[in-house]
């Protein structure tokens, strides 16, 4: 079976941060080597399940040639490969995880309170639906 020519975010599809960042991706992806599902969509369900992930999980995920990758691992990994000059940021990979991941873990904890929910999980208009499975 051929690997798919993109990797797969999985985001919280009723965080208007989240929805925000799947909006900067988008416009920084002119090479589509991405595609968008959210967490709470069946397709996300069964890729939490097909990688044993929490179901619960409040991270974005990255899934990249069958590996996953949370928090701010996803986050750097995403970035490297949109426009430049957004790859740069990817030196912070540099910091330890722990510190990486306390600065991730504080800012997913008041994303709510900070940004904002949507009732609903983002709904692609047509043109962009083909980055969503």
């Amino acid at each position: 079976m051929d690997k798919p020519s993109y990797s797969i975010i999985l985001f919280d599809g009723v965080c208007n941060l989240c929805n925000g960042s799947v909006n900067f991706i988008i416009d920084h992806d002119k090479k589509n080597r991405f595609k968008f599902t959210s967490l709470q969509s069946e397709k996300g369900q069964e890729l939490l399940k097909k990688h044993n992930l929490n179901l619960e999980l409040e991270s974005i995920i990255l899934v990249e040639n069958e590996k996953t990758y949370q928090k701010s691992d996803a986050a750097l990994r995403i970035s490297k490969k949109l426009n430049f000059p957004i790859p740069l940021l990817y030196v912070a990979i540099i910091i330890p995880r722990l510190i990486r991941d306390q600065i991730y873990n504080y800012i997913a904890k008041n994303r709510y309170k900070w940004f904002g929910k949507s009732d609903s999980c983002r709904m692609p208009t047509p043109e962009l639906k083909a980055k969503f499975i």
